[in-house]
């Protein structure tokens, strides 16, 4: 075999490797991900991976809120919540941009970039060069974007086409696991709430000798009189054994 050819195997070799190790990696994340127990170990599991299977120093993880501003729900380094602070209190920039277009935003240098000069020129001086942030969603309608997965470097132009493959790899199986958890964790919740709304029509009906549909109409009352969440006012009246005045 001549020189040419060897390295030509040697290459293919390498990129078997590559990608065998990748699908195992990926294999074992899936596992994670589906045995987190909950949203916060989910969203811990995405960024630990992004920082160990891709060429970046940071990572964080913001997701969407009907209505308001993104919640930052996971950052690896004080940096990250910088980063996103700036955006969010302006409302524009890279992660802004992917939660509202559903489309990645890949910036390979924060100092050369001018879409966003003034929010690049202040990430830049924070050390940041390379910035992908990858839209989480599980589905076409907008209504289902989850968040945003954002991966940093100190590094200019860090991410190859590589790192974007893997990023949105990532990224898909990320997007079904965190809504799955906030999907579950939702759930518990208003099972939770139903159980103290029971409870406390339970306390009225005794006491004030009323019946069920009574009793819920009052705590429907005071929930809106005071403009506090049905689930409060039950929790209120269980902990005091009295009503919000």
């Amino acid at each position: 075999m001549d020189p040419s050819e060897e390295r030509t195997v040697r290459s293919f070799n390498d990129d078997v490797n590559t990608t065998i190790n990748s699908a195992s990696d990926f294999a074992r994340l899936a596992v994670e991900l589906h045995d987190a127990p909950g949203v916060e170990e989910t969203v811990d599991a995405v960024v630990e991976f992004a920082l160990q299977a891709l060429n970046c120093t940071y990572a964080g993880v913001a997701f969407s809120a009907r209505g308001s501003r993104p919640e930052v729900v996971a950052v690896t380094d004080p940096v990250v919540a910088e980063v996103y602070e700036l955006q969010l209190s302006s409302q524009d920039g890279p992660l802004v941009t992917a939660m509202r277009e559903r489309k990645p935003v890949l910036i390979r240098d924060t100092a050369a970039d001018d879409r966003w000069p003034q929010w690049a020129g202040k990430v830049a001086a924070l050390g940041v060069r390379s910035v992908l942030d990858v839209p989480l969603a599980t589905g076409a309608d907008p209504r289902q974007t989850v968040g945003v997965l954002g991966l940093y470097s100190p590094e200019a132009d860090a991410f190859d086409a590589d790192g974007q493959a893997i990023a949105h790899i990532l990224a898909r199986h990320a997007s079904v696991a965190l809504a799955s958890a906030r999907h579950e964790a939702a759930m518990a919740q208003a099972i939770d709430a139903r159980k103290l709304v029971g409870q406390a029509m339970g306390i009225l009906m005794e006491r004030y000798d009323m019946d069920a549909d009574r009793a819920f109409a009052v705590l429907k009352r005071y929930s809106q009189d005071t403009n506090t969440k049905l689930r409060d006012v039950a929790q209120r009246l269980i902990d005091t054994r009295r009503l919000p005045t």
